[in-house]
């Protein structure tokens, strides 16, 4: 490991831990460091300040490290699958199917749906079906750009069958799914962690078996098979593990752009190597802080206006993602 890649690493490490002190502290009631030490080793209930750290600030922090870093390593996988910098849970139409699923759930007023585990399950019932059709059709699209407007497509047709839904949904389930569809990491409440923790514990497990395979699937599938991966069955766990950490964020936070597309080809650059020994927990992090910026972007601006986390990293993803557009034609 070269001294600049140990450089980026403790840079990235200790960006974490500064930009997690602020998501705490900083917010429409700011919470003052004494607040917090007491908070973690002498809880009361009476005080304001350790119940707004109880019920918001932790499970918000929370939040940021599973999003970031589970929509970063769907999108590395996808990335690698498809052979494809521009692949992703987003753009593939992965998350389209999360949101139709939680659509069709919410708007049509079923109460399997009111509970943790109903929400999970349209989410990533949804996921999976839409992953799954991807990858049938990545069986007859030539080349990957086909499969991208496919999944463009896909996207948009997603897209008009939930504004049917909404056109003949009841007003409390529109405005319940309006809320959910513009993103945000504030629903979640505290009980709810260890459920949500469970599940990205087991995609996270999923990802890290496959991480040899990932490094094969490099070269091109008839590479990996001459190298003794059973490029089948490879396939079937990067699509679950990509399909648990989508449905999981987009199950509690609503549909997030362009995570899964713009941090890990900046990763890539960053760390200059497709070894995904490296990119794996390098893509975690990263995408943990791209996160967290745009997590405080949005505490500091509530002060102005209200906004939804999806429309800070559209504003910050969107961009990078133009110049990697750029830099791959040029």
């Amino acid at each position: 490991m070269t001294l600049s890649r140990n450089w980026i690493w403790m840079g990235i490490t200790l960006g974490i831990f500064i930009l997690s002190i602020l998501h705490v502290l900083l917010g429409e009631i700011f919470v003052s460091s004494s607040d917090f030490y007491t908070f973690l080793f002498d809880f009361d209930p009476d005080k304001i300040e350790h119940v707004i750290l109880k019920e918001f600030r932790i499970p918000r922090l929370f939040m940021c490290f599973i999003a970031g870093s589970s929509l970063s390593l769907a999108g590395l996988m996808m990335q690698t699958l498809f052979q494809n910098p521009l692949a992703g849970p987003y753009v593939l139409g992965i998350n389209s199917g999360s949101s139709l699923l939680v659509a069709l759930s919410v708007l049509s007023g079923w109460t399997f749906v009111r509970n943790d585990f109903g929400l999970i399950f349209s989410a990533l019932i949804g996921a999976g079906i839409f992953a799954v059709l991807i990858l049938f059709l990545a069986n007859f699209l030539r080349n990957s750009l086909s499969l991208l407007l496919v999944g463009i497509m896909i996207g948009s047709f997603t897209g008009a069958l939930v504004s049917i839904l909404q056109s003949v949904s009841e007003a409390n389930s529109l405005k319940l799914f309006t809320l959910w569809s513009m993103g945000s990491l504030q629903n979640v409440q505290f009980g709810q962690l260890g459920v949500i923790f469970l599940f990205y514990l087991l995609a996270l497990l999923v990802t890290m078996y496959y991480s040899k395979s990932l490094n094969a699937l490099i070269l091109g599938e008839k590479e990996a098979s001459l190298l003794g991966i059973n490029v089948r069955k490879s396939r079937i766990g990067i699509i679950c593990a990509t399909v648990l950490f989508t449905g999981l964020v987009t199950a509690f936070c609503g549909p997030i752009a362009f995570i899964g597309l713009a941090v890990p080809n900046l990763i890539r650059i960053l760390f200059k190597t497709q070894n995904h020994r490296i990119l794996i927990p390098a893509c975690l992090l990263g995408g943990v802080v791209f996160l967290l910026i745009c997590d405080i972007c949005v505490e500091l601006l509530s002060f102005i206006t209200p906004l939804p986390i999806n429309a800070i990293t559209s504003i910050i993803g969107a961009p990078m993602v133009i110049y990697f557009i750029i830099k791959r034609l040029a």
